[in-house]
């Protein structure tokens, strides 16, 4: 982490890491450096001991504004290979935030655009300031949100895909609560303070369970009910066997906070 970054800022107050999006003068729009440096970032972060949680939000009154202009001019005169190259870079950034082991809680603080909306689709709780916007808005210049697709698809629905993917239209805060989009709408004054309540709770929680939790909830969709039985049986078996499964359950047992909680409430 200590590499210096242009396109983004990252704090790091305790046991949380803080990813900001910092290009304000264009909306926080990505480009291929922000692409690379968020995979940087998010692999510096994995072998992180001491993390508990990821916050990801954007710098000013924008969450991120989707592609950036002069990059996309670029890729006009981009070549099959280079195109494929650079799509492919997006498609692993995207895919490494929603298998991160860590939680990753989006902090939408303004309008999320085109691929602005995958940035919040990977994330596992995303809250919403209520003046946010969201719009994939691909088509409208004749593309596809592609990248994207898989995640937006997991937390919205065919129903919804096809219609917001087919006109582009632009959902307000409300509308992408209704359709699942996110999972908190609160006032923009408020949003600092929601998101440290999640954080709160994710850090009373064993951090070893929390990350077997985002492994089942994303394992457990591409399984038959054969399949699942005997490998929800062994997660289970693993974390009951392990130190901090065997903490936890002795210390409910004995009316006592296991020592992770109480590490995370004094460091977080």
């Amino acid at each position: 982490m200590s590499e210096p970054f242009s396109t983004i800022r990252v704090e790091r107050p305790g046991r949380l890491a803080r990813v900001i999006l910092n290009r304000p003068n264009i909306k926080n729009a990505f480009n291929d450096v922000m692409i690379r440096e968020l995979r940087q970032i998010f692999a510096a972060l994995k072998d992180d001991a001491e993390l508990r949680a990821v916050v990801l939000t954007g710098e000013g009154d924008a969450f991120c504004a989707g592609a950036d202009l002069h990059w996309m001019g670029r890729v006009l005169n981009y070549t099959d290979e280079e195109n494929y190259a650079d799509s492919l870079e997006l498609a692993k950034l995207l895919r490494e935030i929603y298998s991160f082991p860590l939680p990753v809680i989006g902090g939408i603080n303004g309008p999320a655009i085109g691929g602005g909306t995958g940035l919040v689709a990977v994330t596992d709780i995303a809250v919403a300031a209520e003046n946010a916007v969201f719009s994939f808005s691909e088509v409208k210049i004749g593309l596809v949100p592609a990248c994207i697709a898989p995640y937006v698809l997991k937390r919205v629905g065919d129903r919804f895909a096809r219609e917001y993917f087919l006109t582009g239209q632009r959902l307000s805060a409300a509308e992408a609560l209704h359709c699942g989009l996110v999972n908190r709408v609160v006032a923009k004054a408020d949003l600092d303070a929601t998101i440290l309540e999640y954080v709160e709770n994710l850090v009373s929680s064993g951090p070893c369970a929390v990350a077997t939790c985002k492994r089942l909830v994303r394992e457990m969709g591409e399984m038959t009910l054969d399949e699942a039985g005997p490998a929800t049986a062994r997660m289970i078996t693993d974390l009951r066997m392990s130190a901090e499964g065997q903490e936890g359950m002795r210390a409910f047992l004995e009316r006592k906070t296991p020592a992770w909680a109480v590490k995370c409430s004094k460091g977080s």
